[in-house]
Protein backbone atom coordinates (compact mmCIF):
# COMPACT_ATOMS: atom_id res chain seq x y z
CA UNK A 1 0.00 0.00 0.00
CA UNK A 2 1.26 3.36 -0.69
CA UNK A 3 2.84 5.60 2.16
CA UNK A 4 -0.26 8.11 2.96
CA UNK A 5 0.28 11.37 2.77
CA UNK A 6 0.46 13.88 5.84
CA UNK A 7 -2.54 16.13 5.69
CA UNK A 8 -1.61 20.09 6.31
CA UNK A 9 -3.74 20.07 9.90
CA UNK A 10 -1.41 17.25 11.44
CA UNK A 11 1.78 18.93 9.35
CA UNK A 12 0.79 21.74 11.05
CA UNK A 13 0.27 20.54 14.39
CA UNK A 14 3.86 19.16 14.08
CA UNK A 15 5.28 22.52 13.66
CA UNK A 16 3.69 24.24 16.55
CA UNK A 17 5.12 21.12 18.50
CA UNK A 18 8.79 22.11 17.44
CA UNK A 19 8.39 25.63 17.45
CA UNK A 20 6.52 26.33 20.42
CA UNK A 21 9.37 25.26 23.33
CA UNK A 22 11.78 27.76 21.41
CA UNK A 23 9.61 30.31 21.01
CA UNK A 24 8.99 29.78 24.78
CA UNK A 25 12.58 29.80 25.36
CA UNK A 26 13.21 32.83 23.49
CA UNK A 27 10.79 34.81 25.64
CA UNK A 28 12.03 33.61 28.80
CA UNK A 29 15.28 34.74 27.58
CA UNK A 30 14.29 38.11 26.51
CA UNK A 31 11.61 38.72 29.66
CA UNK A 32 14.96 37.39 31.73
CA UNK A 33 16.11 40.96 32.95
CA UNK A 34 12.87 41.62 34.75
CA UNK A 35 13.09 38.76 37.43
CA UNK A 36 16.73 38.21 37.58
CA UNK A 37 19.17 39.80 39.67
CA UNK A 38 22.97 41.27 38.51
CA UNK A 39 24.80 37.82 38.77
CA UNK A 40 22.44 35.70 37.28
CA UNK A 41 22.12 38.00 34.42
CA UNK A 42 26.03 37.88 33.67
CA UNK A 43 25.92 34.45 34.47
CA UNK A 44 23.64 33.85 31.26
CA UNK A 45 25.76 36.18 29.57
CA UNK A 46 28.21 33.62 29.79
CA UNK A 47 25.73 30.93 28.66
CA UNK A 48 25.57 32.51 25.41
CA UNK A 49 29.03 32.52 24.80
CA UNK A 50 29.63 29.04 25.39
CA UNK A 51 26.42 27.84 23.78
CA UNK A 52 27.91 29.96 20.53
CA UNK A 53 30.95 28.39 20.97
CA UNK A 54 29.63 25.14 21.38
CA UNK A 55 27.47 25.42 18.17
CA UNK A 56 30.68 26.51 16.20
CA UNK A 57 32.25 23.47 17.49
CA UNK A 58 29.83 21.21 16.76
CA UNK A 59 29.48 21.76 13.17
CA UNK A 60 32.99 20.43 12.48
CA UNK A 61 32.33 17.52 14.95
CA UNK A 62 28.54 16.98 15.28
CA UNK A 63 28.36 17.33 11.25
CA UNK A 64 31.62 17.10 9.28
CA UNK A 65 32.64 14.08 11.78
CA UNK A 66 35.64 16.17 12.50
CA UNK A 67 37.02 16.21 16.15
CA UNK A 68 39.43 19.03 16.89
CA UNK A 69 41.64 19.61 20.15
CA UNK A 70 42.83 23.07 19.44
CA UNK A 71 39.39 25.28 18.48
CA UNK A 72 40.52 27.41 21.76
CA UNK A 73 42.60 28.88 19.27
CA UNK A 74 39.77 30.06 16.67
CA UNK A 75 38.13 31.59 19.92
CA UNK A 76 40.72 33.33 21.39
CA UNK A 77 42.14 35.07 17.78
CA UNK A 78 38.68 36.28 17.64
CA UNK A 79 38.46 37.84 21.30
CA UNK A 80 41.67 39.78 20.40
CA UNK A 81 40.90 40.81 16.76
CA UNK A 82 37.77 42.19 18.41
CA UNK A 83 39.74 43.82 21.56
CA UNK A 84 41.71 45.70 18.48
CA UNK A 85 38.70 47.02 16.67
CA UNK A 86 37.43 48.24 19.84
CA UNK A 87 40.59 49.94 20.59
CA UNK A 88 40.81 51.69 16.97
CA UNK A 89 37.13 52.04 17.68
CA UNK A 90 37.94 54.03 20.70
CA UNK A 91 40.90 55.83 18.70
CA UNK A 92 38.18 57.54 16.06
CA UNK A 93 37.39 54.73 13.39
CA UNK A 94 33.90 54.75 12.32
CA UNK A 95 33.34 50.51 12.59
CA UNK A 96 30.00 50.14 13.68
CA UNK A 97 29.94 48.78 17.46
CA UNK A 98 26.96 46.71 17.09
CA UNK A 99 28.76 44.48 13.90
CA UNK A 100 32.07 43.98 16.31
CA UNK A 101 31.30 40.13 16.65
CA UNK A 102 31.74 40.00 12.89
CA UNK A 103 35.28 41.56 12.89
CA UNK A 104 36.83 38.53 15.39
CA UNK A 105 34.57 35.95 13.24
CA UNK A 106 36.25 36.89 9.69
CA UNK A 107 39.33 37.05 11.46
CA UNK A 108 39.36 33.38 12.68
CA UNK A 109 37.49 32.26 9.46
CA UNK A 110 40.31 33.58 7.56
CA UNK A 111 42.46 31.48 10.01
CA UNK A 112 40.46 28.15 9.66
CA UNK A 113 40.81 28.64 6.09
CA UNK A 114 44.55 27.96 6.13
CA UNK A 115 44.69 25.98 9.28
CA UNK A 116 41.71 23.82 7.97
CA UNK A 117 43.73 23.27 4.57
CA UNK A 118 46.66 21.91 6.56
CA UNK A 119 44.42 20.05 8.76
CA UNK A 120 41.96 18.23 7.07
CA UNK A 121 44.58 16.81 4.38
CA UNK A 122 44.06 14.03 6.97
CA UNK A 123 41.35 12.45 8.85
CA UNK A 124 40.69 10.96 12.35
CA UNK A 125 43.39 10.86 15.29
CA UNK A 126 45.81 12.33 12.35
CA UNK A 127 43.66 15.29 11.50
CA UNK A 128 43.23 15.75 15.62
CA UNK A 129 46.72 16.01 16.29
CA UNK A 130 47.16 18.07 13.41
CA UNK A 131 45.16 20.75 15.25
CA UNK A 132 46.81 20.38 18.52
CA UNK A 133 50.26 21.76 16.80
CA UNK A 134 49.00 23.97 15.16
CA UNK A 135 47.19 25.61 18.66
CA UNK A 136 50.58 25.27 20.20
CA UNK A 137 52.22 26.63 16.95
CA UNK A 138 49.71 29.93 17.23
CA UNK A 139 49.87 29.54 21.40
CA UNK A 140 53.59 30.35 20.98
CA UNK A 141 53.37 33.09 18.57
CA UNK A 142 50.65 35.18 20.75
CA UNK A 143 53.09 34.63 23.74
CA UNK A 144 55.66 36.38 22.23
CA UNK A 145 54.68 38.91 20.39
CA UNK A 146 53.46 41.38 23.12
CA UNK A 147 53.65 44.46 20.85
CA UNK A 148 50.33 43.03 18.81
CA UNK A 149 48.52 40.88 21.80
CA UNK A 150 49.74 42.52 24.72
CA UNK A 151 51.40 39.35 26.45
CA UNK A 152 50.44 38.03 29.84
CA UNK A 153 48.75 42.42 30.44
CA UNK A 154 46.77 41.14 27.37
CA UNK A 155 44.54 44.34 25.86
CA UNK A 156 41.79 46.28 27.50
CA UNK A 157 39.78 48.60 25.54
CA UNK A 158 36.09 49.85 26.47
CA UNK A 159 32.49 49.69 24.64
CA UNK A 160 31.71 52.77 22.81
CA UNK A 161 27.87 54.05 22.54
CA UNK A 162 26.67 53.69 19.07
CA UNK A 163 23.51 55.64 18.44
CA UNK A 164 21.36 55.99 21.30
CA UNK A 165 22.62 52.47 23.21
CA UNK A 166 25.94 52.74 25.36
CA UNK A 167 26.64 49.41 25.87
CA UNK A 168 27.75 50.29 29.55
CA UNK A 169 24.95 48.59 31.22
CA UNK A 170 25.05 44.89 31.72
CA UNK A 171 21.38 44.86 30.23
CA UNK A 172 22.83 46.14 26.89
CA UNK A 173 24.96 43.33 26.98
CA UNK A 174 22.61 41.08 27.69
CA UNK A 175 20.87 41.63 24.70
CA UNK A 176 23.86 42.47 22.81
CA UNK A 177 25.21 38.53 23.83
CA UNK A 178 21.70 37.09 23.10
CA UNK A 179 21.05 38.73 19.45
CA UNK A 180 24.27 37.25 18.09
CA UNK A 181 23.99 33.93 19.73
CA UNK A 182 20.59 33.64 17.95
CA UNK A 183 22.20 34.92 14.89
CA UNK A 184 24.82 32.53 14.78
CA UNK A 185 22.55 29.41 16.06
CA UNK A 186 20.27 30.77 12.68
CA UNK A 187 22.79 30.91 10.14
CA UNK A 188 23.99 27.09 11.16
CA UNK A 189 20.46 25.97 10.99
CA UNK A 190 20.08 27.33 7.46
CA UNK A 191 23.54 25.82 6.88
CA UNK A 192 22.57 22.47 7.97
CA UNK A 193 19.23 22.34 6.06
CA UNK A 194 21.31 23.07 2.87
CA UNK A 195 22.34 21.07 0.36
CA UNK A 196 25.88 21.87 1.52
CA UNK A 197 24.90 20.39 4.86
CA UNK A 198 23.86 17.70 3.61
CA UNK A 199 27.04 16.62 1.44
CA UNK A 200 28.99 17.35 5.00
CA UNK A 201 27.02 14.84 6.47
CA UNK A 202 27.67 12.82 3.65
CA UNK A 203 31.34 13.20 3.81
CA UNK A 204 31.14 12.22 8.23
CA UNK A 205 29.19 8.99 7.16
CA UNK A 206 31.09 8.49 3.98
CA UNK A 207 33.38 10.73 2.33
CA UNK A 208 34.74 8.34 -0.15
CA UNK A 209 30.92 7.91 -1.77
CA UNK A 210 30.75 11.57 -1.55
CA UNK A 211 34.03 12.07 -3.59
CA UNK A 212 32.79 9.59 -6.36
CA UNK A 213 30.14 12.40 -6.65
CA UNK A 214 32.30 14.45 -7.72
CA UNK A 215 32.68 16.86 -4.84
CA UNK A 216 36.37 17.95 -3.78
CA UNK A 217 36.20 16.82 0.00
CA UNK A 218 39.26 18.44 1.01
CA UNK A 219 37.95 22.01 0.12
CA UNK A 220 34.48 21.06 1.69
CA UNK A 221 35.83 20.14 5.02
CA UNK A 222 38.36 23.37 4.58
CA UNK A 223 35.31 25.09 4.00
CA UNK A 224 33.84 23.73 7.06
CA UNK A 225 36.84 24.00 9.83
CA UNK A 226 36.83 27.69 8.20
CA UNK A 227 32.93 28.22 9.29
CA UNK A 228 33.52 26.40 12.36
CA UNK A 229 36.52 28.87 13.30
CA UNK A 230 34.68 32.02 11.88
CA UNK A 231 31.42 30.93 14.22
CA UNK A 232 33.67 30.34 17.40
CA UNK A 233 35.80 33.67 16.73
CA UNK A 234 31.99 35.26 17.19
CA UNK A 235 32.00 34.12 20.52
CA UNK A 236 35.40 34.90 21.48
CA UNK A 237 34.30 38.39 20.04
CA UNK A 238 31.54 38.41 22.01
CA UNK A 239 33.85 37.69 25.42
CA UNK A 240 36.05 40.55 24.72
CA UNK A 241 33.15 42.76 24.39
CA UNK A 242 31.59 41.60 27.85
CA UNK A 243 35.19 41.64 29.40
CA UNK A 244 36.46 44.79 27.72
CA UNK A 245 39.43 42.68 27.90
CA UNK A 246 41.54 39.75 26.62
CA UNK A 247 45.30 37.93 27.31
CA UNK A 248 46.98 35.07 26.41
CA UNK A 249 45.49 32.55 28.89
CA UNK A 250 42.53 32.14 26.37
CA UNK A 251 45.02 30.38 24.13
CA UNK A 252 45.56 27.91 26.85
CA UNK A 253 44.15 24.23 26.29
CA UNK A 254 41.47 24.51 29.06
CA UNK A 255 39.05 26.53 26.24
CA UNK A 256 39.69 23.67 23.68
CA UNK A 257 38.53 21.28 26.70
CA UNK A 258 35.80 23.18 27.81
CA UNK A 259 34.02 23.05 24.30
CA UNK A 260 34.42 19.77 23.85
CA UNK A 261 32.91 19.27 28.04
CA UNK A 262 29.97 20.81 26.68
CA UNK A 263 29.40 18.92 23.29
CA UNK A 264 29.41 15.93 25.02
CA UNK A 265 26.94 16.60 27.83
CA UNK A 266 25.04 18.34 25.32
CA UNK A 267 24.95 15.83 22.74
CA UNK A 268 26.58 16.43 19.43
CA UNK A 269 23.81 14.52 17.57
CA UNK A 270 21.01 17.18 18.29
CA UNK A 271 21.52 20.35 16.45
CA UNK A 272 20.78 22.48 19.53
CA UNK A 273 22.62 19.86 22.03
CA UNK A 274 25.36 21.97 22.45
CA UNK A 275 23.31 24.66 24.02
CA UNK A 276 22.22 22.06 26.78
CA UNK A 277 25.15 21.21 27.56
CA UNK A 278 27.30 25.10 27.45
CA UNK A 279 24.48 25.95 29.85
CA UNK A 280 24.63 22.97 32.21
CA UNK A 281 28.41 23.62 32.70
CA UNK A 282 28.50 27.13 33.14
CA UNK A 283 25.62 27.56 35.42
CA UNK A 284 27.54 24.39 37.27
CA UNK A 285 30.41 26.40 37.15
CA UNK A 286 29.01 29.68 38.51
CA UNK A 287 26.94 28.21 41.18
CA UNK A 288 28.61 24.66 42.49
CA UNK A 289 31.99 26.48 42.14
CA UNK A 290 30.72 28.56 45.44
CA UNK A 291 29.71 25.66 47.35
CA UNK A 292 32.80 23.60 47.14
CA UNK A 293 36.21 23.66 46.11
CA UNK A 294 36.08 20.39 44.18
CA UNK A 295 33.72 21.20 41.54
CA UNK A 296 35.46 20.42 38.69
CA UNK A 297 35.90 16.99 40.26
CA UNK A 298 32.22 16.45 40.09
CA UNK A 299 32.23 18.43 36.67
CA UNK A 300 34.68 15.49 35.52
CA UNK A 301 32.54 12.73 37.15
CA UNK A 302 29.39 13.87 35.10
CA UNK A 303 30.92 13.75 31.97
CA UNK A 304 32.31 10.10 32.53
CA UNK A 305 28.72 8.98 33.51
CA UNK A 306 27.42 10.85 30.44
CA UNK A 307 29.77 9.19 27.91
CA UNK A 308 29.57 5.55 29.80
CA UNK A 309 25.64 5.84 29.98
CA UNK A 310 24.64 8.30 27.40
CA UNK A 311 27.14 8.44 24.36
CA UNK A 312 25.00 10.78 22.87
CA UNK A 313 24.35 13.52 25.41
CA UNK A 314 21.65 14.73 27.21
CA UNK A 315 19.64 15.73 24.54
CA UNK A 316 19.55 12.74 22.57
CA UNK A 317 18.88 10.87 26.01
CA UNK A 318 15.45 13.19 25.89
CA UNK A 319 15.09 12.73 22.31
CA UNK A 320 15.11 9.00 22.05
CA UNK A 321 12.72 8.77 25.41
CA UNK A 322 10.11 11.10 23.03
CA UNK A 323 10.37 9.11 19.93
CA UNK A 324 9.61 5.95 21.84
CA UNK A 325 6.71 7.38 23.87
CA UNK A 326 5.31 8.70 20.36
CA UNK A 327 5.94 5.08 19.28
CA UNK A 328 3.27 4.15 22.10
CA UNK A 329 5.88 2.05 23.94
CA UNK A 330 4.45 1.24 27.89
CA UNK A 331 5.67 3.88 30.09
CA UNK A 332 7.44 1.52 32.90
CA UNK A 333 7.41 4.14 35.55
CA UNK A 334 8.79 2.06 38.29
CA UNK A 335 11.95 1.44 35.97
CA UNK A 336 12.19 5.11 35.64
CA UNK A 337 11.77 5.65 39.09
CA UNK A 338 14.45 2.95 40.51
CA UNK A 339 16.97 4.74 37.79
CA UNK A 340 16.20 8.49 39.04
CA UNK A 341 16.33 7.55 42.58
CA UNK A 342 19.22 5.20 42.64
CA UNK A 343 21.33 7.87 40.87
CA UNK A 344 20.31 10.25 43.34
CA UNK A 345 21.39 7.61 45.87
CA UNK A 346 25.12 7.20 44.48
CA UNK A 347 25.19 10.67 44.07
CA UNK A 348 24.48 12.42 47.84
CA UNK A 349 27.23 9.05 48.41
CA UNK A 350 29.52 10.06 45.86
CA UNK A 351 29.61 13.58 47.36
CA UNK A 352 29.74 12.68 51.07
CA UNK A 353 33.13 11.22 50.05
CA UNK A 354 34.52 13.42 48.22
CA UNK A 355 34.07 16.18 50.79
CA UNK A 356 35.01 14.22 53.88
CA UNK A 357 38.26 13.08 51.77
CA UNK A 358 39.12 16.50 50.92
CA UNK A 359 38.47 17.81 53.70
CA UNK A 360 41.19 15.51 55.75
CA UNK A 361 43.48 15.54 53.08
CA UNK A 362 43.98 19.44 53.31
CA UNK A 363 47.06 20.57 55.69
CA UNK A 364 44.42 22.77 57.31
CA UNK A 365 42.76 19.94 58.87
CA UNK A 366 46.07 18.67 60.70
CA UNK A 367 46.20 21.61 61.94
CA UNK A 368 42.53 21.75 63.51
CA UNK A 369 43.14 18.25 64.85
CA UNK A 370 46.87 19.11 66.87
CA UNK A 371 45.22 22.36 68.19
CA UNK A 372 42.24 20.99 69.10
CA UNK A 373 43.22 18.13 70.65
CA UNK A 374 40.58 16.03 68.65
CA UNK A 375 41.99 12.84 66.13
CA UNK A 376 38.93 13.72 63.96
CA UNK A 377 37.06 17.19 63.60
CA UNK A 378 34.13 17.13 61.74
CA UNK A 379 33.71 18.21 59.03
CA UNK A 380 29.84 20.12 57.50
CA UNK A 381 28.68 18.43 54.56
CA UNK A 382 24.83 18.73 53.34
CA UNK A 383 25.23 21.86 56.48
CA UNK A 384 25.78 18.56 58.52
CA UNK A 385 28.92 18.39 60.55
CA UNK A 386 29.85 14.32 60.00
CA UNK A 387 33.07 12.60 62.04
CA UNK A 388 35.16 11.28 58.89
CA UNK A 389 36.51 8.31 61.15
CA UNK A 390 32.77 7.60 62.58
CA UNK A 391 31.11 3.75 61.82
CA UNK A 392 28.01 5.69 61.80
CA UNK A 393 29.11 7.99 59.13
CA UNK A 394 31.37 5.28 56.88
CA UNK A 395 28.60 3.05 57.34
CA UNK A 396 26.53 6.16 56.20
CA UNK A 397 27.98 6.07 53.18
CA UNK A 398 28.34 2.30 52.48
CA UNK A 399 24.75 1.94 52.86
CA UNK A 400 23.97 4.57 49.96
CA UNK A 401 26.54 3.13 47.28
CA UNK A 402 24.90 -0.30 48.34
CA UNK A 403 21.82 0.62 48.50
CA UNK A 404 22.44 2.79 44.77
CA UNK A 405 23.71 -0.02 43.37
CA UNK A 406 20.49 -2.03 44.08
CA UNK A 407 18.19 0.69 43.01
CA UNK A 408 20.92 0.78 39.48
CA UNK A 409 20.60 -2.74 39.33
CA UNK A 410 18.37 -3.60 36.71
CA UNK A 411 18.97 -0.50 34.56
CA UNK A 412 22.67 -0.30 34.77
CA UNK A 413 22.61 -3.43 32.69
CA UNK A 414 21.15 -1.99 29.62
CA UNK A 415 23.22 1.08 29.98
CA UNK A 416 26.10 -0.30 29.62
CA UNK A 417 25.00 -1.45 25.97
CA UNK A 418 22.61 1.03 24.83
CA UNK A 419 22.94 4.99 24.17
CA UNK A 420 19.88 5.64 25.89
CA UNK A 421 19.27 4.46 29.30
CA UNK A 422 16.68 6.73 30.24
CA UNK A 423 15.17 6.06 27.05
CA UNK A 424 14.68 2.43 27.80
CA UNK A 425 13.47 2.71 31.20
CA UNK A 426 10.79 5.41 29.90
CA UNK A 427 10.01 2.73 27.48
CA UNK A 428 9.82 -0.07 29.15
CA UNK A 429 12.83 -1.71 27.64
CA UNK A 430 14.37 -4.33 29.90
CA UNK A 431 17.96 -4.71 30.33
CA UNK A 432 19.62 -8.65 30.67
CA UNK A 433 18.37 -10.25 33.45
CA UNK A 434 15.56 -8.13 33.77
Amino acid sequence: MPPQEQSPRSSARVTVVRILPIALVLGALIGLPRFADMAFLNAMVMVCIAALYAMGYNLLWGQAGLISFGHATYFAFGASCTIMTMAAIEGGSSFPTPLLPLAGGAASFLMGLVAGWFATIRTGVYFAMITVAITELVRAIVQRWDSMFGGEAGITSIRMAWGPIGFQKLLDVYYFTLAWTIIGILLLWFLQRSPLGTVIRGIREQEERVRFLGYDTHALKTLVFAISAGVSGMAGGLLAFTNESTNVALYEGAYSTTVLINTVIGGAGVFLGPVVGATLTTLFGYYVANLTYYWLLYMGLLFMVIVVYAPRGISGLGVDAVRRLRSGAPVRWDLLGRFALGWLVVTIGAIMTIELIGAVVQPSYGALARSSGVAWPPVRVFWVSWSPASPLTLGGIALLFGLGAVLLRDTAGTASRNVSTLADAIAGKPGPGV
